[in-house]
């Protein structure tokens, strides 16, 4: 009897301890966790921070891109809405001079012939789906006259046979769109009288209340008027989205470090659960010798 009342003392004493080192390794495994998933929430802000910079760095080259584009072009005329079956009949640079003819001829008498140093279609090929013509692109040996026809053409509508054209700035892809974001806000403030202006590359000005105001982006404009109710009331239009624009978008940085963070949460969750699963059977097996919490 006492032998075997020692024997079921020695037993429990081991399960006892048993337990006791088991409770010990899942500290230990939850300490782990804790500091891994420390290392992985300061490594990722690491990532994002270099992510940033990343970005900063992908918006600065493009900047200097297009600004070399559109140097590259400063001597471009974009001819706007000109028919395809007017160079069937004659070459476009012949077209080109009887359009300054016809519509500046001064420019003509002061700078004499016009000299074009290349003229083309753009798109080059013809795509017969298109309702519109192609624009034509020309570009100037004489840059000062190139600016005095340009400036003709922002004081007038340009006509040819009839029909009219638009002379603007020729500009890189990407700077046109930038300045097509604005033309839901120009139509409007035009109707407004606050005279509305596109100043290179694709900044917007308007005049109220006897002062210039100027805008980088849409999100600059609506933020503008969101202050002025009366003026906000008349600008209830859904603008484009500038290239610039982030506001609604996640970044990289931002959206790759949710992502990290929730993937790490995650895994740690399941880690968690697994050794509370574990601490559970335990206490279920020793009630009395496992406290309800040990961390």
């Amino acid at each position: 009897m006492k032998d075997n009342l020692q024997r079921k003392s020695g037993q429990k004493e081991k399960d006892d301890q048993k337990a006791r080192d088991e409770i010990q390794s899942l500290r230990t495994r939850i300490q782990q966790l804790e500091s891994s998933d420390l290392t992985r929430q300061q490594d990722t802000i690491k990532q994002n921070k270099k992510n940033e910079k990343i970005e900063e760095n992908v918006k600065h080259l493009i900047h200097k891109t297009d600004d070399l584009e559109n140097r590259s072009r400063r001597d471009n005329l974009r001819i706007i809405g000109l028919p395809e079956d007017h160079d069937k009949r004659k070459s476009l640079d012949i077209i080109l001079e009887e359009i300054i003819q016809e519509n500046c001829p001064e420019i003509l008498e002061q700078e004499g012939k016009v000299e074009i140093e290349r003229i083309h279609r753009s798109p080059p090929v013809f795509n017969p789906q298109l309702t519109t013509p192609r624009n034509v692109i020309a570009k100037f040996k004489n840059n000062q006259m190139k600016e005095k026809i340009l400036q003709a053409a922002k004081k007038k509508p340009f006509r040819y046979h009839g029909n009219t054209v638009r002379l603007t700035q020729d500009l890189a892809s990407s700077t046109l769109k930038d300045q097509k974001a604005w033309n839901t806000i120009f139509l409007k403030a035009r109707e407004l009288g606050l005279q509305p202006r596109i100043k290179y590359p694709s900044k917007l000005t308007i005049f109220l209340q006897g002062k210039v105001w100027s805008f980088n982006t849409t999100e600059e404009f609506q933020t503008f008027i969101n202050k002025r109710p009366d003026l906000n009331r008349k600008f209830d239009v859904q603008p484009q989205k500038s290239r610039g624009s982030s506001k609604d978008l996640p970044s990289v940085s931002k959206l790759g470090g949710r992502m990290s963070s929730y993937q790490e949460r995650k895994e740690m969750d399941i880690s968690r659960l697994s050794i509370l699963l574990g601490f559970s059977r335990l206490r279920e097996r020793y009630p009395t010798e496992i406290p309800a919490r040990i961390f």
